[in-house]
């Protein structure tokens, strides 16, 4: 498994529009992606389970990629959230 904290700069957090688009980037990868904030995690994959994580600006979140190939599907979400999030 790897992961990385990633704190949020969008002013709304993780609302709907970013959400949707990062449970499509979540979707294009063969791995399992978990989204985790204050001890509370979810599927990347599913819209309503990171809507609930309640992610405003400011909070850290750790993303965390389980099989495939790990190391670039981090790269390429840590790119998602800087260019996103």
């Amino acid at each position: 498994m790897k992961s990385f904290s990633y704190t949020i700069t969008d002013p709304v957090g993780i609302h709907a529009r970013p959400a949707g688009l990062l449970v499509k980037e979540a979707k294009s990868y063969d791995a399992v992606i978990t989204i985790t904030k204050d001890g509370k995690s979810a599927d990347a994959k599913k819209l309503m389970a990171l809507m609930g994580l309640g992610v405003k600006q400011g909070d850290t979140i750790t993303v965390a990629v389980e099989e495939g190939d790990e190391e670039v599907i981090v790269e390429k979400m840590e790119d998602f959230f800087k260019n996103n999030l």
